[in-house]
């Protein structure tokens, strides 16, 4: 069967962006192939700095005609009816459609429609023009004239099709006056000249011979092999950056890996500083000596970058070397610059602190540098935040004193020289200037791993200090944007709080910690609140503020303090309702969506996960997962399954008469009105099992707990085979609801199995 090769060439693609367009431009045009009935066997589309390409395979040279019913009105139907099917089904009259009988509507009318196939070039030459101007590139430009936007001025099209025996055609159109073609160009220097190709393996080899790989998959993996090649050679080991290879390999068509030096003495400044100013500017690789550090560290950085052209020089690439070296000295100057800039005192705070970091804290409290404007300064959050760290402390297994320091200090390095400069590594810089001015090893770790979980492969911080300040950063951002209603929508979260909330999930659940969330939601609430009580009295204010930060962190401790804001003239209600209530019973909800996710997304069952969480007061997320894994296995055994089908059949039962009654069946059933002694077995069995589960619940053992409720699956399946519900005696009937309900009720003391699909 028939390939297809599409080629757009134009100048070059940003690097960020080359990937998804490839993938939007084999989607959107395979899409269109199988909208228009054109199946096709395979698909792989390829991106360089100048080139989107989509090769097609087994394209059918012709869709199939379809046939299609159209049904119409019934037999002796209005005039009118009757020709507006006539007009729909394009048909000229009754005589060629055919009536159809149905037992329930009777004889009605039914016309076979067949649309003939086309062949695939027009519809080609169709699809390819739409998809070209509705392409979805995130940023794109006119140039000339022309109405067309594209991310770079496009230059021309390849776009031919034909079977493998023999010669492809070219697909007629033309976009913007750019007409289709078989003509296509090699590498903008060392080959700029016309190719005229035919189908894909032979624009490939010739691509190939023009000094252009044109998949990035083989681009990244000979620039990888070439640079760790090249770093054995002088006893050096490649520090290997995913980010940065993906990056190289969109912005060269024909790499060539070179090295290059710099001088020893700028070895002085941290290696992630320097790693982080050649990767930004020269977008270079860095390398390190094979010697492990004392200890197990790492090897040592060396004086060397990895650089990757886009051409064969003749040179050898010794000038493209030394000018890559030149700016790779200078900004290696600046980033030193800061690095001893940052070590020294700052004159105008040096008599508010002894340490440097101290003083980069003391400027961001004097500079006021506003976090959010309805949620204070920096400073404001700081407090905050070290406040929450010291209340979690005791429960994560952390020194508060320790908890406390790291929460202060954690934010003072957006202050310096190197993190206004390279933001990235912030967090790392204030850990390397906390244990430069002698901060205690967990101190300095929290301050780094606080902003840590950033993503679902990032590692989640271990050291009790780290994890204690890691859930008061997170758990304060949250709280704050509820507080002044900046929730996610849709597909938009601007301050990445979806993030912020796996990350307290992800820390809670794989260091087991032991958290209440609704209590400490709280308790970070009532600081939120405190910025929404306006008091005109400043010693009025004091107090509030102190009671607030004192109140043990309880629902209860919080609605005591609201209630004598009215004294100062505020309405306790409001403030109660739409600051503190509501958005944490909101916040709460939020943290149980995101937890289904993470769930589900580790291989459990949504409806274990909702049948669990329909329990009111269930914040600790360990807890949850256990149980929620306890619950799987228990149904995966056959005592399960049937238990599970025992509850649907009693709940089925009880809905249907519950609703029939407009009454609920509760409280215990008589035992003088048990007739048979599977009622008997029953009631005893469930009052054991209620028993034996709501203890094991209490224990938090789950296992325990289903196992308690095993022991329903013999006497629920020999009641309804030798019980009949609905006995002709009221009394009867309602005694046996009310052991229905039991049932129910027994279930329920460890999960709602209502929520569990069948």
């Amino acid at each position: 069967m028939p390939d297809l090769l599409l080629e757009l060439f134009s100048e070059e693609i940003p690097a960020r962006m080359q990937r998804k367009a490839a993938d939007d431009l084999k989607k959107m045009i395979t899409d269109g192939l199988v909208g228009a009935g054109l199946v096709y066997e395979g698909a792989k589309a390829f991106a360089t700095p100048r080139r989107l390409t989509l090769h097609v395979t087994g394209v059918p040279v012709r869709s199939p005609d379809l046939k299609e019913e159209k049904k119409g009105p019934r037999v002796g139907a209005p005039e009118q009816a009757i020709q507006g099917f006539l007009k729909g089904a394009g048909i000229a009259s009754l005589a060629e459609a055919e009536i159809v009988s149905d037992p329930k509507k009777g004889d009605f009318y039914v016309a076979t429609v067949t649309k003939p196939g086309r062949d695939a070039v027009a519809i080609i030459a169709e699809l390819v023009p739409q998809v070209i101007r509705s392409f979805p590139w995130p940023k794109s430009q006119r140039w000339g004239t022309g109405s067309l936007r594209w991310v770079r001025p496009l230059h021309s099209i390849v776009c031919t099709f034909g079977p493998e025996t023999e010669e492809p055609e070219i697909v007629p159109f033309e976009v913007e006056g750019i007409r289709s073609g078989n003509v296509t160009y090699g590498h903008r220097f060392m080959a700029p000249e016309a190719i005229t190709v035919k189908r894909f393996e032979d624009y490939e080899a010739k691509l190939q011979s023009a000094f252009v790989v044109l998949d990035a998959d083989r681009r990244k993996d000979m620039i990888l092999h070439d640079a760790k090649d090249l770093a054995f050679a002088q006893g050096l080991e490649l520090i290997e950056d995913e980010g940065l290879l993906e990056e190289v390999a969109g912005l060269v068509e024909w790499p060539v890996v070179l090295m290059g030096s710099f001088e020893e003495e700028f070895l002085e400044v941290p290696g992630e500083v320097i790693r982080a100013t050649i990767r930004a500017n020269q977008k270079c690789f860095v390398l390190r000596s094979h010697h492990h550090q004392p200890g197990g560290g790492e090897g040592k950085l060396a004086n060397k970058f990895i650089l990757i052209s886009n051409i064969v020089a003749k040179d050898d690439g010794k000038a493209i070397v030394a000018g890559n070296g030149r700016v790779i000295r200078a900004r290696l100057s600046d980033a030193r610059h800061f690095w001893l800039t940052d070590l020294a005192d700052l004159p105008d705070y040096a008599h508010r602190a002894t340490k440097p970091l101290d003083q980069r804290l003391e400027k961001l409290k004097a500079l006021k540098v506003v976090f959010h404007e309805k949620l204070g300064t920096q400073w404001d959050r700081i407090q905050r935040i070290a406040r929450l760290a010291v209340e979690l402390a005791p429960v994560v297994g952390a020194d508060p004193v320790k908890a406390e320091r790291a929460a202060m200090l954690a934010k003072a390095d957006l202050m310096t020289e190197v993190v206004g400069e390279f933001p990235e590594v912030q967090g790392l810089m204030g850990r390397t200037y906390a244990l430069r001015q002698g901060e205690d090893a967990s101190v300095a770790t929290a301050i780094e791993d606080h902003y840590k979980p950033q993503g679902p492969s990032d590692r989640v911080p271990t050291d009790p200090v780290a994890i204690a300040v890691a859930l008061a950063d997170k758990l304060d951002t949250l709280v704050g944007f509820w507080a002044i209603d900046e929730k996610p929508t849709g597909s938009k979260d601007p301050f990445a709080l979806r993030r912020a909330a796996l990350g307290v999930i992800r820390i809670v659940l794989e260091n087991g910690v032991r958290l209440k969330l609704t209590r400490r939601l709280i308790s970070a609430g009532m600081r939120v609140l405190d910025r929404h009580v306006i008091l005109t009295n400043a010693e009025q204010a004091r107090t509030i503020r102190s009671q607030l930060w004192q109140a043990p962190p309880t629902a209860e401790a919080a609605l005591a303090i609201m209630s004598k804001l009215s004294d100062y003239g505020i309405n306790p209600n409001w403030i109660v309702e739409n600051h503190l209530t509501n958005p944490i019973d909101s916040l709460v909800s939020f943290f149980h969506e995101r937890l289904k996710v993470q769930l589900r997304d580790s291989g459990a069952r949504h409806d274990l996960v909702d049948s669990v969480l329909s329990f009111s007061g269930q914040d600790d997320l360990v807890l949850i997962v256990k149980r929620v894994d306890a619950l799987a296995k228990f149904l995966a055994s056959d005592d399960g399954k049937n238990l599970l089908a025992g509850y649907n059949r009693a709940a089925n039962i009880l809905r249907a008469e519950e609703k029939k009654a407009g009454e609920t069946y509760t409280g215990l059933p008589h035992a003088h009105l048990f007739e048979v002694e599977e009622e008997k077995a029953l009631s005893h069995a469930v009052e054991t099992a209620k028993i034996a589960a709501a203890r094991a619940v209490e224990a938090e053992d789950f296992e325990a707990a289903m196992a308690a409720l095993a022991g329903l699956r013999a006497p629920v399946d020999a009641f309804f085979d030798k019980v009949l519900v609905n006995a002709p005696d009221a009394a009867v009937r309602e005694n046996r609801l009310k052991l229905l309900s039991e049932i129910r009720a027994a279930c329920h003391t460890v999960a709602d199995f209502g929520k569990i699909g069948g």
